[in-house]
């Protein structure tokens, strides 16, 4: 029995990836968890083989909690479950520690999948991801201005030019406005940008927008 852990705040998510495993019996969920300090918890106290991990839960950035998770218990392995399409992601997600990376869109018909690779040992990519990788092969060896961003540098940039207020990324980041606006800055001065709408025009340009949300 391949016991698994859930990590997302949405509690449709959980109860979808659920109703997918109950179909499959080598499948056992082991337990859930909301947010990322119950995640970490979570993850020192029950015994499993994957933890499906989303990216985007209150408390933390997901990419940055797969080290401290692989410290905790270097035996699990990782599925990132998110709705971020972009290869970065996964790129960092993958250097991180994670086992496979799989968007939301993706999850009915290859969850299973997925996870049956990555028990065996594997590592798993879905396949829009892997169309996406290849697309972006002709990128520039060069190191690119958001590729100097920290993970949690990188989050919060991708929210900015998604159109998220301050407000809003301190509330879903579960930290102070001031901090975000530091991190802005820091983001602006890495990337040499004047300003926000530079950002959200070089995001375009690099089309580093899921399809569903460029602006």
């Amino acid at each position: 029995m391949i016991r698994i852990l859930i990590a997302d705040d949405h509690a449709l998510i959980r109860e979808g990836l659920r109703h997918i495993l109950k179909g499959s019996p080598e499948f056992e969920v082991a337990g859930e968890a909301a947010d990322a300090a119950s995640t970490i918890a979570l993850v020192r106290s029950t015994d499993a083989h994957i933890l499906i991990l989303d990216l985007s839960m209150p408390g933390r950035n997901g990419v940055e909690m797969i080290p401290q998770i692989k410290a905790t218990n270097s035996a699990l392995h990782i599925l990132v479950l998110t709705m971020h399409g972009e290869h970065q992601y996964a790129v960092r997600a993958f250097k991180a520690g994670a086992s496979g990376y799989l968007t939301k869109e993706s999850a009915s018909g290859e969850l299973v999948s997925a996870l049956t690779k990555i028990a065996g040992g594997g590592v798993y990519m879905s396949l829009s991801m892997a169309e996406r990788f290849a697309r972006n092969l002709h990128e520039p060896l060069e190191m690119l201005p958001h590729q100097r961003l920290s993970d949690r540098e990188f989050d919060v940039f991708r929210r900015i030019t998604a159109g998220q207020t301050i407000g809003e990324i301190a509330t879903q980041l579960c930290v102070s406005t001031k901090t975000i606006s530091t991190y802005k800055a820091r983001i602006l001065d890495k990337m040499q940008m004047p300003h926000g709408a530079a950002l959200v025009r070089y995001a375009m340009r690099h089309k580093l927008f899921d399809d569903s949300e460029e602006p």
